[in-house]
């Protein structure tokens, strides 16, 4: 290299090379072959003033100088462009910073027409430094550096490169991001695609995966892997020995494969060329001295890896494995406790779990279900708190000594139930040792012996008091005996009334139907005919009565229950029954302050009353004095025990006492059985004390009758409580024979020809247009037919054919939504009344009807209005 001294230049112009140094020797061999500079002693004072300033300095500075930016710089500059030194020394900047000048040119540019300074903290760019192109950092500070006229001549940039700590940190953020990511994973095969998918587009691969290697060295697998888009997956089984045997011998020796072109490797270039791969990083994963899987990276064109990433690529490995093996183990414990969970809670006793310190964690389901309390409120010390109070101390000493020396748990005690009651229950705990004989667990059990201990007292108890118990019992079946008795001769009266009841109320109706027409078309002086109708209607109505006594006895009457007020119907009675007891008996009602609702059908109510009122009329036909009361009572379990089907609560009592003759014990034990009467034959049927029986019963209350021959009599009525919100309905006065209209057509559905015809004609007398129908499939067929409008289906319940009438009418209002219906029927069966009531807004009329209740009945109906329903 050309020395100063050696130089024809005079000393003076070569002065800003004396600092010495390489970069000063090279400069002096510049001249106008190898720099458009030319020689340094011809070079402008500013830039001789730049390079002497430049040359001495350790930190890394190149000049870029002129239009062709032609590169300067100093001995602490040159190694950071590799092989670029020392062609580039004096030459433009575009022939040796090709690879980045589209980014370079922009930076300097910037400073030269601005002359404002540029830096710039980790500034990427893209270098190549002999051994191909790579990603590198430096920190840069770009100035201005101006000539003798004050142009911007140059620009000097001082730079210090940060590639090292750059790409260490950003390792290591990759790193824990990759194992934040992966923590709370539990799936393995998860853990390997996410690590797969952060390496692959951390590099810009084309593909990236997890492989198990086989046992035998073989073969690898790959169950899910990370893939650019257009990439194919190798998810599958592969020969790892067709990759070639120097691939297999690094991975089992534990060594990384770094491969940037797979065509430079005959052995292996097959087997990668027929995956796709044209470059592949492999970093093999050892546990106890074998290869047990390999993490790679492919790339789909030749790359260069940098040591950078392939320190990346085995790092990454390593994690994942811990990853991995983090996740199986995770796994396995959380089947471990599924299967003990699921079996501890398929089985009736309650378990629980302990530390080894006794710090109680863990309480299967039915340990909840016993106790009441939320999950989790018991762990740790908190279930001593569910011992009875005399119990705590002595189950924590015995559970204090287990811990202590390891002994089996086993104790009797009182645990609180989720009612609040305290159950006897054995608990038992067995500890759980390691393999070095440490408790690593308690497990134990809660068995419920509540019952046991019961049966134990109880067993006690009857051997103490074996005598009268069996008397009891005798007694108890006795009364168990009657009361089925009663039961079944009421299912037997039921079904021969029921049987009955149809028929002979359709042939009632008839009958009082056609009288009821002779009535209205008899002359007004025909009063023999006129009396002989009127008596044959009163005997008529004294049938059909006798039909609804019959089912009321029996409870199978429709009831139409509804909120009632007991004080406003005695009251709303009170004029009644002062006229029906005459003029002898003294009539006085006492009313409860306070008095619950009660639900009731008002109708059936006022006759059961008026029953009794009759009955004490009877009793009394001297004179004497009638009193109804009513009030408040609660039947408790005492009194529910000694009478059948009565049932705890609260009731509304309405109690109907006299001062008549009374009865005997025999003639009370008889008094509500049907047709029992005491009476003279011809002055009643038996049946009124009956009808109230089954009324009351009906309606779910009680009826208790007290009587002492010569003290007169008292029958109180028990009627539940009605609990929620209601309203009473309140019956209004309707006219007497409500007209209809032609422009109203009302189709009758009856299979009783002369039911039908009669009331086709009292319809059609009320003005109404009328369509008949004998059974459902005709009153089908007519709807479907009829082109007008038809506003009411008039149908008795029970039709032949095998259709009833409910179902016609579901039929017909699928066919004509909105089409109103009412049913008749001299008795319903199950077909609209269930449990005695009538289904929820079922309109009925009972057979026999009269002229007047059938077109009362229809005008509600057509008008929307409620009405109780007529039985």
């Amino acid at each position: 290299m050309t020395d100063i001294a050696a130089t024809t230049v005079p000393p003076d112009r070569l002065a800003f090379l004396s600092a010495g140094g390489a970069l000063a020797r090279a400069m002096l061999g510049l001249d106008h072959k190898r720099s458009p500079l030319g020689p340094p002693a011809d070079w402008p004072a500013a830039l001789k003033a730049v390079v002497g300033f430049m040359l001495p300095s350790k930190a890394e500075i190149v000049l870029f100088w002129g239009q062709d930016y032609l590169a300067l710089y100093n001995d602490a500059y040159a190694p950071t462009i590799g092989s670029k030194h020392p062609g580039a020394l004096g030459r433009p900047a575009r022939e040796n910073w090709s690879e980045l000048w589209d980014d370079l040119e922009p930076l300097l540019k910037q400073v030269r027409e601005t002359g404002e300074t540029y830096t710039a903290k980790d500034r990427p760019f893209v270098l190549s430094r002999g051994a191909g192109v790579e990603q590198v950092y430096f920190d840069i500070s770009y100035q201005a550096v101006r000539d003798e006229a004050g142009d911007v001549a140059g620009v000097l940039c001082i730079v210090a490169e940060t590639t090292r700590r750059v790409t260490a940190e950003r390792r290591l953020q990759f790193l824990v991001e990759l194992s934040d990511r992966t923590r709370a994973i539990g799936d393995p095969e998860t853990v390997k695609g996410v690590v797969a998918a952060l390496i692959g587009e951390r590099l810009g691969a084309d593909r990236a995966g997890y492989a198990e290697i086989a046992d035998d060295g073989r073969s690898f697998s790959v169950a899910r892997d990370w893939t650019a888009p257009g990439v194919p997956s190798l998810a599958g089984r592969h020969d790892l020995l067709a990759f070639g045997e120097t691939i297999a011998e690094d991975l089992r020796a534990g060594r990384v494969i770094r491969i940037e072109d797979v065509a430079a490797d005959p052995a292996s270039s097959a087997a990668f060329g027929a995956i796709g791969v044209a470059a592949n990083v492999a970093a093999p994963l050892m546990k106890d001295g074998r290869c047990v899987a390999v993490l790679y990276v492919h790339a789909m064109t030749p790359r260069r890896w940098s040591d950078d990433e392939v320190a990346l690529v085995a790092e990454a490995a390593e994690r994942t494995w811990s990853a991995v093996a983090r996740a199986r183990a995770d796994r396995a414990a959380v089947e471990n406790e599924r299967r003990f969970e699921a079996i501890a809670n398929s089985i009736d006793q309650m378990i629980w779990s302990t530390r080894p310190d006794g710090f109680h964690d863990y309480y299967n389901d039915r340990w909840y279900e016993f106790t009441g309390v939320p999950y989790g409120s018991t762990d740790g010390e908190e279930w001593n708190g569910m011992f009875h109070p005399d119990d705590q101390e002595r189950a924590w000493t015995v559970w204090r000594r287990s811990l202590e020396t390891g002994e089996p748990y086993h104790i009797e005690y009182r645990l609180r139930h989720r009612t609040g009651a305290y159950r006897w229950v054995i608990g038992r705990a067995q500890c759980a040792r390691d393999a070095s004989g440490e408790i690593v667990r308690w497990y134990g059990t809660c068995t419920d012996v509540n019952d046991l201990k019961r049966a134990e007292a109880a067993l006690r108890e009857l051997n103490e008091t074996l005598e009268t118990r069996v008397a009891e019992g005798v007694a108890e079946r006795e009364q168990m005996a009657e009361a089925l008795r009663q039961a079944q001769k009421m299912e037997a009266l039921g079904q021969l009334t029921g049987g009955v009841a149809h028929d002979f109320n359709n042939l009632l109706q008839v009958v009082v139907g056609n009288l009821e027409i002779l009535q209205r078309n008899l002359p007004e002086d025909a009063a023999r005919l006129r009396r002989s109708a009127a008596n044959a209607l009163i005997g008529a109505n004294r049938a059909a009565t006798l039909t609804q006594r019959l089912l009321a006895f029996s409870r199978r009457q429709p009831l139409a229950p509804q909120p009632v007020m007991a004080n406003a119907l005695v009251t709303g009675m009170a004029e009644l029954l002062t006229r029906t007891l005459g003029e002898t008996i003294e009539f006085e009602t006492v009313q409860g302050a306070g008095l619950w609702r009660v639900e009731a059908d008002p109708n059936q109510l006022e006759n059961a009353i008026l029953n009794l009122a009759v009955n004490a009329r009877d009793a009394m036909p001297e004179g004497g004095k009638l009193t109804i009361e009513t009030s408040n009572a609660h039947i408790d379990h005492a009194y529910a025990a000694e009478h059948a089907e009565v049932k705890v609560g609260q009731y509304v009592v309405i109690s109907v006492s006299d001062t008549g003759l009374g009865m005997a014990r025999e003639t009370v034990e008889r008094a509500f059985e049907p047709f029992f009467t005491t009476k003279e034959v011809g002055k009643g049927t038996g049946l009124g004390l009956s009808m109230v029986y089954g009324f009351v019963k009906q309606s779910g209350g009680h009826l208790k009758l007290y009587s002492e021959p010569g003290e007169g009599t008292t029958v109180k009525i028990y009627l539940p409580r009605l609990m929620g919100e209601g309203h009473e309905e309140t019956a209004t006065a309707a006219d007497l024979v409500p007209d209809g209209s032609s422009s109203e057509t009302i189709l009758v559905t009856e299979d009783d020809d002369d039911v039908r015809m009669y009331s086709v004609d009292a319809l059609r007398e009320l003005g109404y247009r009328v369509l008949e129908a004998h059974d459902a499939a005709s009153a089908l067929r007519l709807l479907e037919r009829q082109e007008g409008r038809v506003d009411l289906l008039f149908t008795d319940v029970v039709l032949a054919g095998g259709v009833n009438g409910q179902e016609l009418a579901a039929r017909a209002r699928a066919l004509r939504p909105g089409l109103k219906v009412l049913f008749t029927t001299g008795y319903a069966r199950n077909a609209i009344v269930h449990h005695g009531r009538l289904d929820p807004g079922v309109e009925l009329i009972t057979k026999p009807f009269t002229y007047a209740d059938l077109a009362v009945r229809v005008r509600e109906v057509l008008d929307g209005r409620p009405g109780r329903s007529k039985g």
